[in-house]
C-alpha cells in the first residue's frame, strides 16, 4: 500500500488539477430562443442603446444590432423593410421643407414606444486665460442668434450680459450643426419654431438659406440649413468630436447631454421660464417632463415643457421613441418578436436604472406602463413584466416620479441677474464655501458651489439620483444625504464621513471625505479648483463614466485581484507538487507500509 503521505499528495494534485482546469460555462438561460434582430435610427439615444445591447448580450446571450445612423435614416429603413425596428425623436408624417415621410401603416404597421428621456444640450469649447470656461449661461434668444449666425464673437454684449463673472475672449463663434437627417436637429428646430420669441429669427434664417416658409414659419426640420461660417458634420459623434478637438476651440453644438458628459466637456446652462439657468441633468429633465403632453399614440407635445415655470426644469427635455412592428410582414417574424419583446422589457425596467450615469434620464411610471402595453402588440412577444414588478428607478408607490420629487431647487447664484455660479468644483464669484460631489456605488457627482457667503444646505436622499441643499450647492449622484456644515453637503451612503471646511465627497461604502479642499485645476475641464471643494473617499466619490460608444462589462477590481493571487498560488503548487510526488514514489514504500 502507498503511504499516507503519497495518498495525500496524489489527492491534492487531483484537486488542484480540477480547480485549475476550466470547466465549460453553462449556456445562458433561454439562449437558444433568441433570434438576432437589427434596427437603426437615433444617435441621440445611441449611448443608452449601446449600453443596453451590451447588457443583454452579456446576461441573456441576445444579439441586437444598432449602428445609430440618425432618426431620418432609421425611419426610412423601417418603411422600406430594411430593419426590424427603428428609433427616432420625431414621428412619421412631420412636414419638413414642404415634404413629409409617409407612415408605412399598410406595408409595415407599427406603434411608437418610448425608450429613454434626456436633454438636448449645448456643448461648447471655450478657453480664457489658458483655462477652460465651464460655467457658461445662455438664454433662448442668445441661442437662436448663435445658431442663425446672428452673433459673431463670444464677447458679444448679449453673452457678456448673461455671464458677468466670466472674462469672455474675443473668439469667433463657430456653430456646429448636423449635416445628416437628425432627430436632435428636429428637437432644436421645433423649439426655435414654436417659441414666439424665437420663431421670427428662425424663419428669417430659413428663408435666407433656401427654405420655403409655410404661413410665415420655417417649421421643424431634420436637416439643418447650410450656412456660411458653420461646421456641418454627420452624427452626434461627429459634431461632439469636433467641439472636443483642439481645432474646435470657439465651437458650440447641440447634442444629447450624454455625449458632452462622457467626453468631460461642459454644456451651457439654459435659462428657463422661472428665471433660472439650468443644466440638463437627469433630475432637471425629469422635472421638466412632468409638463409634457402625451397623446394616444404616446407621442410627445413639448410646449408645456418649454414653458414650464418650475425653477428646476430644463427647457429642452424630451423622449426618444422606438418604432416597433405590429405584424410579421418581412423581414419581421414571431421569433424576432420574442427577442424584441424581451429586449423592450429589459430596457423599460432594469435598463433605466443607470441611464443617468450615461447622461440620460429614466422614463417615468406612466410611460413605462404604456410601453409595456405597446410591447404586447409585437407579434411573438411574451410580455410578463408589470409596472409594479418593473425595476425602473422612477416608479413610486403612488405612481409619481421619484426623481422629480427629490430634485433640488437651483442654487441662488443660478438666478438670472448680477450673480453667477462659479466653475464646477470652484467657489462661485464672491462666494466662500464650495459645493460637494458624491456617488452611490461610485456614481459621478456634479456640483455648483454655494452663493456668496452662504452656508451649505442639507442633503436629501436619492436612489442613485441627485441630492442637494436648498441654499447650498446642488449635486448629483448621492445616495443618502446628510446635513452640511460649512459649504456643500454630505452624501455618504454607508459609513462615509464628510469634511469640515469646503465641500465633501460622499463614499458609496466606507468612503471618507477630505478636510479642506486644495487648490489646483480640473484635469478634464481646466477649471480652477480652490479650497471650496474637496474630494474624498477610498470607496466612493466621483468616477468617470465610460464613453457610450465603448462600453463593456468587467470583473470588479477587488474580486479580480483575488482571482489573480489564487491563480498564482495554484500555479506554484502545480509546479512544486509533481516533483515531490515523483521523488517520493521513486523511494519505494515506507517502512511502516504493509
Amino acid at each position: 500500500m502507498r503511504s499516507p503521505l503519497i495518498r495525500r499528495l496524489a489527492a491534492l494534485s487531483m484537486v488542484l488539477a480540477a480547480i485549475v482546469t476550466p470547466a465549460a460555462a453553462p449556456a445562458p438561460a433561454r439562449a437558444a430562443g433568441y433570434e438576432t434582430i437589427g434596427g437603426d435610427g437615433s444617435s441621440w439615444s445611441q449611448g443608452a442603446m449601446t449600453q443596453w445591447l451590451s447588457d443583454v448580450a452579456n446576461t441573456m446571450n441576445m444579439t441586437v444590432n444598432y449602428p445609430g445612423n440618425g432618426s431620418t435614416m432609421g425611419r426610412q429603413l423601417y418603411a422600406a423593410g430594411g430593419v426590424d425596428f427603428a428609433v427616432s425623436e420625431i414621428p412619421y408624417g412631420v412636414k419638413d421643407n414642404g415634404a413629409a415621410d409617409v407612415p408605412p401603416t399598410a406595408s409595415h404597421p407599427f406603434k411608437y414606444l418610448p425608450i429613454v428621456a434626456g436633454g438636448t444640450a449645448f456643448m461648447y469649447h471655450l478657453d480664457s486665460g489658458g483655462k477652460r470656461i465651464t460655467n457658461l449661461r445662455l438664454d433662448d434668444t442668445t441661442l437662436v442668434k448663435i445658431f442663425t449666425g446672428g452673433l459673431a464673437y463670444w464677447d458679444a454684449p448679449e453673452i457678456k450680459a448673461e455671464n458677468p463673472a466670466i472674462a469672455l475672449p474675443h473668439k469667433q463663434i463657430v456653430p456646429v450643426v448636423r449635416s445628416d437627417g437628425s432627430g436632435t436637429t428636429a428637437q432644436l428646430t421645433t423649439w426655435f419654431d414654436t417659441e414666439p420669441a424665437l420663431s421670427g429669427m428662425w424663419a428669417a434664417f430659413c428663408q435666407a438659406h433656401g427654405r420655403a416658409l409655410d404661413g410665415g414659419k420655417c417649421g421643424t426640420t431634420s436637416f439643418y440649413p447650410t450656412a456660411s461660417g458653420f461646421q456641418s458634420l454627420s452624427g452626434s459623434i461627429g459634431v461632439s468630436g469636433y467641439v472636443a478637438s483642439d481645432p474646435g476651440e470657439g465651437a458650440i453644438t447641440y447634442v444629447e447631454y450624454s455625449y458632452a458628459h462622457n467626453k468631460h466637456f461642459p454644456v451651457a446652462k439654459v435659462l428657463n421660464k422661472s428665471g433660472y439657468y439650468i443644466a440638463p441633468d437627469a433630475l432637471n429633465v425629469a422635472v421638466a417632463l412632468t409638463s409634457v403632453q402625451i397623446d394616444d399614440q404616446l407621442l410627445q407635445h413639448l410646449q408645456g415643457v418649454y414653458e414650464s415655470r418650475d425653477a428646476r426644469a430644463y427647457p429642452l427635455s424630451s423622449y426618444s421613441y422606438m418604432i416597433v412592428p405590429t405584424s410579421t410582414k418581412s423581414p419581421f417574424t414571431a421569433d424576432k418578436g420574442h427577442t424584441l419583446g424581451d429586449f423592450v422589457q429589459y430596457f423599460l425596467c432594469q435598463g433605466q436604472q443607470h441611464v443617468d450615469k450615461l447622461g440620460y434620464s429614466p422614463l417615468p411610471y406612466n410611460l413605462v406602463a404604456s410601453g409595456l402595453n405597446v410591447a404586447k402588440s409585437i407579434p411573438g412577444a411574451n410580455v410578463t413584466t408589470t409596472p409594479s414588478s418593473c425595476a425602473n428607478p422612477t416608479v413610486a408607490a403612488d405612481g409619481g416620479n421619484k426623481l422629480a420629487e427629490i430634485a433640488p431647487q437651483p442654487a441662488a447664484c443660478d438666478k438670472q441677474g448680477a450673480s453667477q455660479c462659479g466653475p464646477e468644483g470652484a467657489a462661485p464669484a464672491g462666494g466662500a464655501s464650495g459645493g460637494s460631489t458624491g456617488g452611490a456605488s461610485g456614481g459621478s457627482g456634479t456640483t455648483t458651489g454655494t452663493a456668496a457667503g452662504s452656508t451649505g444646505g442639507t442633503g436629501g436622499k436619492a436612489a442613485g439620483g441627485t441630492t442637494a441643499g436648498s441654499t447650498g450647492g446642488s449635486k448629483s449622484g448621492a445616495a443618502s444625504g446628510g446635513a452640511g456644515t460649512t459649504g456643500g453637503t454630505t452624501g455618504a451612503a454607508a459609513g462615509g464621513t464628510g469634511g469640515t471646511t469646503g465641500g465633501t465627497t460622499g463614499g458609496a461604502v466606507g468612503g471618507t471625505g477630505g478636510t479642506a479642499g486644495g487648490s489646483g485645476a480640473d484635469p478634464d475641464t481646466g477649471a480652477a479648483v480652490d479650497s471650496g471643494g474637496s474630494t474624498g473617499g477610498t470607496g466612493g466619490g466621483s468616477q468617470p463614466v465610460a464613453d457610450p460608444m465603448v462600453i463593456g462589462s468587467g470583473i470588479s477590481g477587488g474580486f479580480q485581484t483575488a482571482l489573480m493571487v489564487l491563480a498564482v498560488v495554484l500555479l506554484l503548487l502545480m509546479i512544486a507538487v509533481p516533483p515531490i510526488l515523483a521523488r517520493r514514489l521513486a523511494r519505494g514504500p515506507d517502512r511502516g507500509d504493509s
